[in-house]
């Protein structure tokens, strides 16, 4: 970060939304926005360029669809958490947005505490939804009802993967070596039939087995 404040850019076509987003920003004094965009190729220049922390995006735009953009960012940034911030609330809407390595998703109802303390979880390398999303997405379809089976290291090291740490890390709080880690996250990758750890983040809280 370029100050002791979290930049953020918003990325909506409404500038109604926009400006209320800015208002309640503002009056946190950690929050510094330093920007707001109606378009994708906007925020897409803007990224190249400048340092974000995190960006509010939403997913319909006149000029691009949200989900795509976000993995357009990610490769230009990818130290910038991207949060989608949308009124679709479909499971399968939310779901590619992780699978296209959004920090998060929220609903445009999300109260300002609950923007707040997912703004914080993106940052601190964790997947965040607010509440009435965590209802949507823990509800799989049928072709998903089937849970993996993980051996109890397993379950470990996968509440240390959805806290955001690494494989170094979680080799040190767990007394492994850090091959030992890599070998148990390629296991539950295979379990869950994820292609990242985000996807597998994703599978987990659907089948409730994240701790919250």
């Amino acid at each position: 970060m370029q100050s002791d404040k979290i930049n953020i850019v918003i990325v909506d076509d409404h500038p109604i939304v926009i400006e209320g987003l800015k208002i309640m920003l503002k009056n946190q004094s950690f929050f510094n926005v330093l920007e707001s965009f109606t378009l994708g190729s906007e925020i897409v220049d803007f990224v190249r360029s400048n340092e974000v922390d995190i960006i509010l995006l939403d997913i319909t735009l006149p000029d691009a669809n949200g989900i795509e953009l976000c993995k357009e960012i990610k490769k230009i940034s990818p130290h910038t958490s991207v949060i989608m911030f949308s009124n679709r609330s479909e499971r399968s809407i939310m779901m590619q947005s992780i699978q296209n390595g959004a920090s998060g998703y929220l609903l445009k109802n999300t109260s300002i505490e609950e923007l707040i303390e997912c703004i914080r979880g993106a940052l601190s390398g964790n997947i965040v939804f607010c509440n009435e999303t965590k209802q949507i997405i823990s509800k799989p379809s049928q072709n998903e009802l089937t849970i993996p089976r993980l051996t109890k290291r397993e379950k470990q090291i996968l509440q240390l993967v959805a806290k955001g740490k690494t494989s170094g890390m979680i080799a040190d709080e767990l007394f492994l070596s850090p091959l030992t880690v890599d070998t148990h996250r390629k296991n539950l990758l295979q379990k869950f039939q994820a292609k990242n750890s985000s996807e597998l983040i994703t599978i987990a809280l659907q089948h409730h087995m994240i701790e919250e």
